[in-house]
């Protein structure tokens, strides 16, 4: 088979780190013959098969549904499979972990901080009456404008680039972020649900969503285009008008 001419040699720096054995990150190179639609993440399993096995990510689904291959790809956070070399860069691909998380290994972030933040807002539905729930004979019905008042925020795949891009998750670890704040909104706003009184305490917090400074880079970032900067606005709105202010 001829290669095709549309080929490229691009030169892939990785930010590498094994804490098991290493006391800082470094930076490795990589040289990868590109063809037109190679994603990143084909192109990662390029590397771990024909050049180095013991380079570490996070992937699953190749289908941008997962969330689980986020990292920052020349600068900007984003799913490496669904990010095309060629629409990147010609010549250089700088690959790092996702920011503002724990490095576990290479390109694998630690998001468990994440998950817990996101527990602690309850994202799930919430109703006064647990058995109204556990006994209840027939769906809960909803009329087309009550699904768009929480749609768009239900789409989140929790991905974690909205938090590596937040400036304020970089500079205070106790802030919930876009991620747990935004699926605290799609609830609050789902006209089946009752719990928006018992996520107050936590929201209206030190590190809830008054604490966000709008610099919308986590709706900048986002795959599916949620808008986590959007909900976080809206969130504040209501909790306002719970202190009756």
């Amino acid at each position: 088979m001829k290669p095709d001419a549309r080929t490229a040699d691009i030169r892939f720096i990785i930010r590498r780190f094994n804490p098991e054995r290493e006391a800082r990150p470094h930076w490795q190179e990589y040289t990868v013959k590109v063809r037109p639609g190679m994603t990143v993440l084909e192109a990662l399993h390029h590397i771990r098969e024909e050049h180095d096995a013991t380079l570490s990510w996070r992937s699953s689904c190749r289908m941008g549904v997962c969330g689980s291959c986020g990292m920052v790809i020349n600068g900007l956070p984003r799913l490496a499979c669904s990010t095309q070399v060629l629409d990147v860069s010609s010549k250089t691909l700088r690959l790092e972990p996702l920011w503002n998380f724990d490095i576990v290994k290479d390109l694998v972030a630690d998001e468990t901080p994440m998950f817990a933040m996101h527990a602690s807002v309850q994202p799930y539905l919430v109703r006064r009456d647990d058995r109204d729930a556990a006994q209840a004979d027939a769906e809960y019905r909803q009329t087309p404008p009550q699904l768009v008042d929480y749609l768009q925020f239900s789409y989140c795949i929790k991905c974690g680039l909205c938090m590596a891009a937040c400036p304020t998750v970089a500079t205070d670890r106790g802030y919930l972020g876009p991620m747990p704040l935004t699926a605290a909104q799609r609830y609050n706003a789902d006209s089946r649900d009752q719990g928006s009184a018992r996520r107050r305490g936590r929201l209206d917090a030190p590190g809830g969503a008054f604490h966000c400074h709008f610099a919308g880079e986590c709706s900048r970032v986002c795959p599916k285009g949620v808008d986590p900067a959007r909900a976080i606005q809206l969130l504040k709105q209501s909790l306002v008008f719970s202190r009756g202010g």
